[in-house]
């Protein structure tokens, strides 16, 4: 007796995980396609251009700056494959069991159907009917349902296409610059074209004693890869010594000086070399002097007679 119940009791627990568990209803698989770059970097390095001559014999120069990289470039098409499934929920068996009886006799009645038709059915009537049928029927497992499928990473196959070398060359746009004067080291930014712009009469160098200074260190460096690069732009004993005398010819007070003076200041720059200098000096007084005609009008004559400049009408105030 024990036996007998215990044989039974065992039989329904049995049934009763199947049940609750049920067997999933395997779909068929599904492909993804995709393409995959690999880029890995073979070379990289930084150029400094400081121009011609290497000596400088005026206080601006424009130094260019490139960033070059060399890339192995790997192209690779990639297919995943998914296994899809219907996972089994016991309470859909309420419905699905009378449906499948239904589609099984209606599947049934299609294969007779197909023999007089000649077998011109559809194979969506003659087949999947019986298929559904079938799986509904079977109390262990739900029909195939798209919607509720899920899936599961089957494997991944990778095909190799193309493998070449690319190369770069970008400008150092936007980046810091160190600039080493003497025992000062200035950090400068170079512009969106990677050209940083030098000038010896402008800050951060017009506030430093450059008499006896021989040489500009400009280094470039780039953490992320530790690549760096420098670069040395000597400096003319000659321009050297038109640099203090300039620096006050261009910074001085302007406003209490008289016109005589302003043109010295102009013609003087000029003389040194410094026609850039000379130029931009000019159009400052020239803006300085824009509220007041007459004496515009007087400093622009006596440039032209006293300075030699050919100065171009500013138009009406």
């Amino acid at each position: 007796m024990f036996k007998r119940n215990t044989l039974g009791l065992g039989s329904a627990a049995l049934c009763g995980a199947l049940l609750v568990s049920g067997c999933a209803n395997q779909m068929s698989q599904r492909s993804e396609h995709e393409e995959r770059v690999e880029r890995k970097l073979l070379d990289h390095s930084l150029q400094i251009d400081v121009g011609e001559p290497k000596v400088l014999e005026l206080p601006q120069r424009r130094v260019k700056i490139h960033e070059q990289k060399t890339f192995e470039v790997t192209e690779f098409e990639v297919t995943r494959r998914y296994d899809r499934y219907t996972p089994y929920q016991p309470w859909r068996e309420v419905y699905e069991i009378p449906l499948g009886a239904v589609a099984v006799v209606a599947g049934v009645g299609a294969n007779v159907v197909n023999v007089f038709a000649l077998g011109n059915l559809p194979d969506s009537v003659t087949k999947d009917w019986l298929g559904y049928g079938f799986a509904g029927l079977n109390p262990f497992m739900n029909v195939q349902s798209h919607g509720r499928a899920q899936q599961n990473l089957a494997g991944i196959d990778e095909v190799q296409r193309d493998k070449r070398t690319e190369y770069s060359s970008l400008p150092w746009s936007e980046r810091p610059v160190q600039v080493k004067a003497g025992k000062n080291t200035f950090e400068l930014t170079t512009d969106r074209n990677g050209v940083l712009r030098l000038n010896l009469l402008d800050s951060p160098f017009a506030e430093h004693d450059l008499n006896h200074l021989g040489k500009l260190q400009i280094s470039v460096e780039d953490n992320k890869d530790d690549v760096h690069t420098d670069s040395s732009l000597a400096i003319s004993s000659n321009l050297r010594g038109k640099l203090l005398e300039a620096h006050g010819l261009i910074y001085d007070d302007l406003e209490d000086d008289e016109v005589s003076q302003w043109v010295h200041r102009v013609k003087r720059l000029s003389e040194l070399g410094l026609e850039e200098e000379a130029s931009e000096l000019e159009q400052s007084l020239i803006e300085l002097t824009r509220n007041d005609p007459e004496l515009q009008t007087e400093f622009l004559k006596s440039l032209t007679k006293d300075a030699g400049r050919l100065v171009a009408d500013p138009g009406p105030n």
